[in-house]
């Protein structure tokens, strides 16, 4: 199934900037905007954003001058030894410690290369849509740099612990590097030992990869390797590390891999409180706060509604052509039948939706626009891995992984 590989990461050299790289790593390059851009810079003009966010807008294609620059940076940063390639095969073992609900949970993970394989073979498994604008983007990227710079968030089944149990005396010693980022401690280890290599690999052999962000980048991964195979005259051999992508790889079944809710607020003319719980009537009815599916809040006078989804078997009807799976989401009854259908019904699509991360993002939306915050539910995990061997894809923005990776840590050299 699943084929992992050891790899000679480029990553920052801890011997010249020490094994504090707060400075250094940055969140994910689409949730970024000019100005967290320039604030990571100022805190380090060595900060990988230069090179993993080229221009702004993110996630569309923008000049090749911009692509150039970024593959100038990553050539000086070699050169001047601020960024080395390891010198033999590692895999990296990678823990974000975070707080969330009055907790601390680990999230244990590790950094490797996957063989890419298309969906269809049903060894990676997606679980949303994606679109051309940020493939495009990300693929002038790794043209220019020959690097891939932000790893895909991959998961797999481990109920046993087997990875973690291959890893557990490794990270009994001090991380390597570590890096405090927007309240997340990130912790890494370099794991060389052919032994534990082996065992990791020999355990995730039969395993499938469940896609948990970053479908964009495996996307062009595949659009890359495609395209290196192009101009070496149409054969690649197996072993070119343009046949892999660099993934972070986390158990489903660990406690700190949480999914949050991906909570949404309607905006329109007329969409009030009460004109939506009315427009909803016929599929859902008011409960308590402890049993609400969704909770409605007004953003022009604070008030909610709590209310539970009572015709969940409409469904069978309206989306005949997905899973029972699929069918069960409950982003998928908000989406497919209250909003598209009886919202729909009322308003026309004189409305629209907007999406936020936490409950006070949402109701601070909804006070701006005078709308509706929906504050929903977060999809669990089995849920996810359902839909996904189903060969279903989730209404967008269905899933909320928390904490997001950082990227830094490793670049993934494709030549």
């Amino acid at each position: 199934m699943a084929e992992i590989r050891a790899f000679e990461a480029i990553r920052y050299d801890p011997r010249r900037l020490g094994d504090d790289l707060s400075a250094r790593i940055a969140p994910p390059y689409d949730v970024l905007d000019q100005q967290d851009r320039d604030a990571l810079l100022a805190r380090s003009d060595r900060n990988i954003v230069a090179i993993d966010l080229p221009h702004i807008p993110p996630k569309t294609l923008g000049p090749q001058e911009a692509y150039d620059r970024s593959a100038r940076i990553l050539r000086a940063w070699l050169d001047d030894g601020t960024l080395i390639r390891e010198s033999k095969p590692a895999l990296y073992v990678y823990h974000q410690v975070f707080p969330h609900d009055g907790k601390t949970y680990t999230r244990r993970k590790f950094i490797a290369r996957l063989r890419l394989v298309p969906f269809s073979e049903r060894i990676v498994l997606p679980h949303e849509e994606t679109f051309g604008g940020p493939k495009e983007d990300r693929l002038a990227l790794m043209k220019a740099t020959a690097c891939q710079l932000s790893p895909v968030f991959g998961l797999y089944s481990d109920p046993e612990d087997a990875v973690a149990l291959a890893f557990a005396g490794t990270v009994a010693k001090a991380p390597d590097v570590h890096a405090t980022l927007e309240g997340v401690e990130n912790r890494v280890w370099i794991v060389t030992d052919e032994a534990i290599i082996g065992r990791v690999c020999t355990a995730l052999a039969d395993k499938r990869v469940f896609i948990a962000d970053g479908h964009h980048r495996y996307g062009t991964a595949g659009n890359y390797r495609d395209y290196t195979a192009e101009q070496a005259g149409g054969n690649l051999d197996p072993e070119h590390p343009a046949n892999f992508v660099m993934m972070v790889l986390g158990s489903m079944d660990d406690p700190g891999s949480l999914i949050l809710p991906y909570f949404r607020a309607l905006s329109g003319e007329g969409l009030t409180l009460d004109a939506v719980a009315a427009a909803w009537a016929e599929g859902t009815q008011a409960c308590t706060d402890t049993d609400a599916d969704v909770v409605l809040y007004d953003g022009a006078t604070g008030r909610t509604q709590p209310l539970k989804y009572s015709r969940r078997a409409v469904l069978d009807e309206l989306a005949a052509d997905k899973s029972k799976a699929w069918r069960a989401l409950d982003y998928a009854y908000l989406h497919r039948y209250l909003i598209d259908g009886l919202l729909a019904r009322k308003f026309g699509t004189g409305f629209a939706i907007h999406y936020a991360k936490s409950p006070e993002q949402t109701e601070s939306i909804a006070r701006e626009c005078g709308g509706i915050g929906l504050l929903v539910r977060a999809t669990p995990m089995a849920h996810l891995r359902a839909v996904s061997e189903a060969g279903d894809l989730m209404p967008q923005k269905s899933t909320y992984f928390y904490p997001k990776l950082a990227t830094g840590f490793t670049l993934n050299p494709l030549s």
